[in-house]
């Protein structure tokens, strides 16, 4: 990484610490998210500036504790009690805005991508269709809450389109990874993404996206829910 323009690292990471703001405000200046999220980036910090993620030749593969862990947490909020209360009481609001950090991530891929570190395939030049989440989210964001007049409806496939997206992205990226299950551009592998500050991509930024995503669908599924009971009452 070290051929890299400075300007790619640093755009990458104030994306990164913009998410991660973003999120905090979501969680009501949870401290405890934002401890835990500062102290699991200075650990793959760590392990990414060793070089620990580019040996791909390991067995096991290293580049999936990147991203097992965030998925563990993220499955440990939805199946406790305490999980779902601190997920009911996110601000959809602010994780709707939220989504606008996947602009500078799609440009950050190109970038990444002119400098062959990643395929072009996980650009908006190629498979990844991403960006659009980022585009739209302002439109939602005014129209969901703003400006109410988008329907619950609306607001519901937006989260499950956008939540599409980042599902084929992400599955494209991790197939693109020099691994033994890699399945795609074994021509110009994914390899970005195993080096510092990339990793922060699929161990921050991407878990808290989904996590976005996924909490606001829970929200208005429940408001749904509740406004179904409260017509048959």
């Amino acid at each position: 990484m070290d051929n890299l323009p400075i300007h790619i690292n640093v755009v990458f990471g104030i994306t990164t610490f913009l998410t991660v703001w973003l999120f905090y405000k979501a969680a009501h200046n949870s401290k405890t998210f934002l401890l835990l999220t500062m102290a699991w980036l200075a650990i793959q910090s760590v392990i990414g500036i060793s070089g620990f993620y580019v040996i791909t030749s390991a067995t096991p593969p290293r580049f999936p504790l990147l991203i097992i862990p965030p998925l563990l947490s993220i499955i440990a909020l939805f199946v406790t009690a305490k999980g779902r209360k601190f997920l009911d009481g996110l601000d959809a609001k602010t994780m709707t805005i939220l989504h606008t950090v996947r602009i500078p991530v799609e440009i950050v891929l190109l970038w990444l991508s002119m400098y062959q570190m990643v395929p072009k395939l996980m650009t908006f030049e190629g498979r990844n269709f991403d960006i659009v989440s980022g585009i739209t989210a302002p439109l939602v964001f005014y129209f969901g809450y703003v400006k109410p007049t988008l329907s619950r409806n609306v607001m519901l496939t937006w989260n499950i389109v956008c939540l599409g997206l980042l599902i084929n992205i992400v599955t494209n990226a991790a197939l693109s990874v020099p691994a033994p299950f890699q399945k795609f551009a074994f021509d110009q592998p994914n390899i970005g993404i195993l080096h510092f500050p990339i990793i922060w991509l699929p161990c921050c930024v991407v878990p808290i996206v989904l996590l976005s995503h996924l909490a606001t669908i829970r929200q208005l599924l429940y408001k749904q829910s509740v406004s179904i009971n409260n017509k048959r009452d």
